[in-house]
């Protein structure tokens, strides 16, 4: 079985005068064949924070987590057996028509990605893939919408037996691994910081950009 955990960073908001829109948008993979090394990552970086401060923590979140805790996770990650893609779009040069429906963009990136992770033939036909996204819309139909998109892409394009799920970090531990992943990625293009992509270079096996 392959496992493949997808989560994204900055936003899909076009609106660049307005501050908090970001500049760049980030998809990220993160796959390996087991599972369980990736969530004891997590579960041990969330026993030492327990243990430090005495108390229970939700997930793991990059942006709201200490440099430390960041730079923790990201070094244990780096010595396991996992690959990392990435796809990253500098949202300036997308174009009009995808800006208007980002369900649609999203969607699209995120089979791109999926299609890079088969050519390379980190997947093949004979693997059975769990493809587990990071939940990021309330709305229902969008979620069964991407789902079923992602699922008939892999089937009739890759042939691939895919079973893909939507799950919160809280329920998926590893999804919080990928989402420091994703952060670490964005931080080098959105703010020209590498510091934390550096630490799990040696796990990235393509990392592209959209629209060059």
């Amino acid at each position: 079985m392959a496992y493949i955990f997808l989560d994204e960073s900055g936003d899909l908001g076009f609106n660049f005068k307005k501050k908090k829109t970001s500049k760049f948008f980030v998809i990220t993979f993160l796959a390996t064949e087991n599972k369980k090394v990736i969530e004891k990552i997590v579960k041990r970086t969330h026993s030492e924070l327990a243990k430090k401060y005495k108390r229970k923590f939700g997930v793991l979140h990059a942006t709201k987590d200490k440099p430390i805790i960041r730079q923790r996770l990201l070094k244990r990650l780096s010595e396991k057996e996992c690959i990392i893609m990435a796809i990253y779009l500098n949202k300036k040069k997308v174009y009009t028509n995808l800006r208007e429906e980002k369900s649609v963009l999203y969607n699209y990136v995120a089979n791109i990605l999926l299609d890079r992770i088969c050519t390379k033939k980190i997947i093949t036909e004979k693997d059975s893939v769990e493809l587990i996204a990071s939940r990021r819309e309330t709305n229902k139909f969008l979620n069964e919408n991407f789902r079923n998109y992602i699922d008939n892409q892999a089937r009739s394009q890759h042939k691939i037996n895919i079973n893909v799920k939507i799950k919160t970090p809280f329920e998926e531990k590893s999804l919080q691994a990928v989402d420091y992943v994703s952060w670490s990625i964005f931080r080098k293009y959105e703010y020209g910081d590498d510091s934390y992509y550096n630490l799990i270079k040696n796990k990235i096996t393509e990392e592209s950009p959209l629209f060059p």
